[in-house]
């Protein structure tokens, strides 16, 4: 019984010994002083006794093969970062070999040395002695970039414990503003998300795949359609619809008609089409954006709607039409200051949820990148347009986002006022970062009322595809119909239920007197009651306030 409790003393005292050797090795670094090791920036052990975690001893195989292979260091260089190593002295020699790799000199033992001498690093690391030691682990570079991939996981873990960590802090502390701290944890997990993910490379079989079937199935279409169309045939023809994974801009100065635009292209494809649309809209409420959507296909003026003095033929108009939007699947969240974290968190649910296809935002130069630190609006935006961009391809759908011209547009001569990619507001990123960018102009807006080939421009709205990553530019028109928001294909005429029963002041259907419709059964409130089949006002429970239907 002795004999083993003495076994077992010794075997734990020459552990002891070759942990000592191995920390604090001897210098033989010709006359400098002896290596004395950095204490550790964080602590192994946190107030709960949990291992802050790390992979010392794959940090050390990790650095000794980048040291006997020339090409092992392309194998991590988009896994591993200085940041990554849990050991200090790690860090400092693997920014030695990435600087030596960045400058194409040769990497060993030697050139590694003389780089760490030469920023005085040499006696922080542990000499000479540590990085031979640190060759002489490993026989090879195999396995390097699995054992690389594990100190990054390592790496990550340690990033979420003092991101939580500081989270917990300022919860804790009550002059904190429990809404700032939201934003400010959303944008350090994105930015933590943003860091660690990257997507590997793809052999070109399987993408070749995936495109001839996207052929065969847009051939089987008799409309030409690859994309979802958005329901203006001469904009279609060109586009052949809104493609996945596309990030669409379209930019306008006010009072050109933005929202009606996107209010038309939703009716267009969630209410003929019935493909789920989300709309975001931080500009208005979601009851003033439905009102609009009203005026759009029940064609009653807004003025109108808004005063509620509606004559007996548009009760009737109102009641049969409105019945197109009930149970339509589009979603609208009217969340103010909507940040860039907050929507991609409500993206995913709505695709996940109800299989949305487009996302429309309302408009890009009012979200925001909370939580994350910038030295410029313009640098704030270019976050906002790139995240948009990694959203659209991260979800597979087409995104379509308002965004405002600055005001060269108007500082230009008469007769010149169509918008250019420059006249984009805030930052140049947009139009680097979107797929297709395009320009609503209404020339009749600036009184010009011919174009050069003595055209009839009034009523008519000019839409311009400035960019287009996979096709051709150019312009389309379309018909502009203020007084209904709406815009339509030039093509088509005012349809109307009630052709034979215009309102006062003419337009497109013949007028008629009140006594010609009975009056119309009214509730308390003096509106007819809404078919039986209307869902609740709000048939999703908001995540937050401000939030619907989500």
């Amino acid at each position: 019984m002795g004999q083993r409790i003495l076994d077992k003393n010794v075997s734990i005292t020459r552990m002891k010994l070759q942990n000592v050797k191995f920390d604090m090795p001897e210098n033989k670094g010709g006359g400098n002083r002896p290596y004395t090791r950095k204490k550790q920036q964080t602590s192994d052990v946190d107030a709960y006794g949990h291992l802050q975690p790390q992979a010392v001893e794959l940090e050390q195989a990790v650095l000794g093969a980048l040291m006997i292979e020339k090409d092992a260091y392309f194998q991590v260089s988009e896994i591993l970062r200085p940041e990554s190593f849990y050991d200090h002295r790690h860090q400092l020699i693997y920014e030695a070999i990435r600087r030596l790799n960045l400058e194409e000199k040769p990497v060993d033992i030697l050139t590694v040395t003389e780089q760490l001498r030469s920023t005085n690093q040499l006696d922080e690391v542990g000499g000479p002695f540590y990085i031979t030691q640190l060759s002489g682990m490993v026989a090879s570079s195999a396995h390097i970039e699995y054992h690389a991939r594990v100190i990054a996981q390592k790496a990550t873990a340690r990033a979420l414990i003092t991101y939580t960590s500081n989270i917990q802090t300022k919860a804790f502390d009550a002059t904190q503003d429990v809404d700032e701290l939201m934003q400010e944890a959303e944008g350090k997990l994105f930015e933590l998300s943003q860091t660690n993910m990257k997507k590997d490379y793809t052999q070109i079989d399987p993408v070749i795949k995936e495109a001839y079937e996207m052929l065969q199935k847009a051939a089987a279409r008799t409309d030409g359609m690859s994309g979802i169309a958005s329901g203006f045939h001469a904009l279609d023809k060109i586009t052949s619809g809104w493609q996945n994974s596309d990030l669409v801009i379209l930019a306008a100065r006010p009072a050109m008609g933005k929202t009606a635009f996107a209010l038309s292209m939703a009716k267009n494809i969630a209410v003929d089409q019935k493909i789920p649309v989300a709309l975001f809209s931080l500009e208005m409420a979601n009851v003033q954006l439905v009102n609009r959507l009203i005026v759009n296909v029940c064609e009653i003026k807004g003025e109108t709607l808004k005063s509620g003095q509606l004559k007996p033929f548009e009760w009737g108009q109102l009641d049969s039409r409105i019945k197109e939007l009930v149970g339509a699947p589009l979603y609208v969240d009217d969340t103010p200051s909507l940040s860039v974290f907050e929507l991609r968190t409500k993206a995913r649910r709505l695709v996940r949820e109800h299989g949305v296809k487009v996302l429309m935002i309302d408009y890009l130069q009012l979200m925001n990148a909370s939580g994350m630190s910038f030295g410029s609006r313009q640098e704030e935006v270019s976050t906002i347009s790139r995240s948009l961009k990694g959203l659209a391809k991260e979800l597979n759908i087409p995104i379509l986002a308002l965004s405002q011209l600055n005001r060269g547009v108007e500082n230009r001569p008469d007769g010149d006022k169509r918008p250019q990619l420059s006249d984009l507001r805030e930052s140049g990123a947009i139009e680097q970062d979107a797929d297709m960018v395009l320009f609503i102009h209404r020339p009749e807006y600036y009184k010009i009322y011919q174009d050069e080939q003595g055209r009839d421009l009034r009523g008519k709205a000019e839409i311009i595809i400035a960019k287009h990553r996979n096709g051709a530019v150019g312009s389309v028109l379309l018909r502009f119909r203020g007084e209904y928001a709406r815009f339509q294909n030039p093509e088509e005429e005012s349809v109307s239920s009630f052709d034979s029963q215009a309102p006062e002041g003419g337009g497109q259907m013949h007028s008629a007197g009140a006594d010609d419709f009975p009056p119309l059964p009214a509730s308390d409130g003096g509106f007819p009651p809404l078919p039986d089949n209307m869902p609740p006002a709000n048939p999703f429970p908001p995540e937050a306030p401000g939030s619907t239907p989500f």
